[in-house]
């Protein structure tokens, strides 16, 4: 047995318990009060944490602590029936929200030290009353995954669930997910979503719940606020600052993380978002937005799972791209450099590729500006080898929006046509000064 546990047993200590603990550091005697975790597992056990006021943890060496005293015993919550909180209330709209784990459904583990998902969907909607105020909530858990571990087949779970809340009658759907892999899901419903009526929004954390900074009350907040908008597009929702003042509405193919840990880290690229959402009132951002309407969501979930991105860099092997085709890869997005390059070697290769029915579709790795391969030379022999500039789109979307085209058609001159058509404003038509590292 460990010290942490020798001590916690000697002492009478369970987790969750308040306690004040005298450490002597130094000459000098330092008093902290907090609530016992469990020891880290993965630690040699030789200290005591404890969380504090200010939601922080610290370890304190078991040898060094002069005196222990119990302030008050963990005592079990009582458990709140469901239908006690989730009251109906006449004269709200309906919103369904749809758990599919990450951080703002998370905690920390304090067994293994990291960040795990915990909590259902209902246990979320308990957490942040605010949302009560403005709509009558329909938890769903559908999946508890980490964001990482998404696959296009939960898209298709996910878009299927979110069509068939909308159609029963739900004014709005919130999905809460985990924030690195959630451009993608967005720009997935955004194509498998057809005849969308009603706002369908995507809501993570940047820090989980039980931080002092967490940001997952206010976004699952303004989250709610928004799907209960005029707004019927898909939509990610999150922080627009450091502080607490409002969060933005991205449209779902235009946006991406930009930032591992900030609470802003989510920016429309190319584009404005299409909302700024404050405590108190929506403020549309723009007016080109697709507008609440009747009718059947349908899902279009034709995917081809067989799709690849490929990034161009200094020395990268043309035997990659010869190796995603002999492996029966249906397309293949090359994130280029610059306006959409690819070393010269690269292109007899892209050219086989082509021959061979492979989709090659060409994006910019620099996110910002436009792709166009016709000012260099490299680039117009790209074009003539068969790749397809994909205008201002992000690779995720360029790749997503590809398997979703290749689940429609193998023929390359319909894949063209339809990968330059936009669908869910994947495509700005022009490109915008204002939008640079907004």
């Amino acid at each position: 047995m460990r010290k942490v546990e020798e001590f916690m047993r000697k002492h009478n200590l369970e987790v969750g318990d308040l306690v004040r603990i005298v450490k002597r550091e130094g000459d000098e005697l330092l008093t902290f009060e907090g609530l016992v975790m469990p020891p880290y597992e993965l630690s040699p056990g030789e200290t005591l944490t404890i969380k504090l006021d200010n939601g922080y943890n610290i370890g304190i060496l078991i040898d060094a602590i002069e005196k222990v005293e119990v302030l008050e015993k963990a005592a079990e919550k009582p458990k709140m029936a469901f239908q006690e909180v989730l009251p109906k209330r006449e004269g709200l709209p309906n919103v369904t929200i749809l758990g599919t784990g990450g951080t703002i459904a998370s905690r920390i583990d304090y067994k293994t030290g990291a960040v795990h998902p915990a909590f259902t969907a209902e246990e979320l909607a308990k957490a942040v009353p605010e949302i009560f105020e403005m709509a009558n909530v329909t938890p769903k858990l559908i999946m508890n995954i980490l964001s990482e571990d998404m696959k296009p087949e939960y898209w298709k779970r996910i878009a299927h669930e979110v069509a068939r809340a909308l159609n029963s009658g739900e004014d709005g759907v919130v999905i809460a997910h985990g924030t690195d892999t959630m451009g993608y899901t967005a720009s997935a419903l955004s194509f498998m979503l057809r005849n969308l009526t009603k706002p369908v929004v995507l809501v993570g954390a940047q820090r989980s719940s039980d931080r002092p900074s967490s940001d997952s009350a206010m976004n699952l907040t303004c989250a709610v606020k928004m799907a209960t908008s005029d707004v019927a597009e898909v939509m990610v929702v999150m922080h627009g600052e450091t502080s607490d003042t409002h969060c933005l509405a991205h449209r779902g193919t235009k946006v991406r993380k930009m930032h591992t840990s900030r609470r802003d880290a989510f920016r429309s690229i190319n584009d404005i978002p299409i909302a700024k959402i404050w405590k108190d009132r929506i403020e549309l951002l723009r007016d080109d937005y697709r507008r609440r309407s009747e009718g059947e969501v349908e899902v279009d979930d034709r995917m081809e799972e067989k799709v690849a991105i490929l990034k161009v860099y200094p020395g990268v092997s043309d035997e990659i791209l010869d190796f995603l085709v002999d492996r029966g890869y249906k397309g293949v997005v090359i994130e280029g450099t610059g306006l959409g390059h690819v070393p010269q070697d690269f292109i007899p290769h892209v050219q086989r590729a082509v021959e061979e029915g492979v989709a090659i579709c060409v994006t910019s790795q620099c996110l910002y500006g436009r792709v166009n391969l016709n000012v260099y030379s490299n680039g117009r022999k790209l074009l003539k080898a068969g790749a397809i500039p994909c205008e201002d789109m992000l690779p995720e979307t360029a790749y997503v929006k590809l398997m979703w085209v290749l689940g429609h058609t193998d023929d390359l001159g319909e894949v063209r046509k339809m990968m330059l058509t936009s669908y869910a404003g994947e495509i700005t038509p022009y490109t915008r000064f204002d939008t640079f590292l907004r």
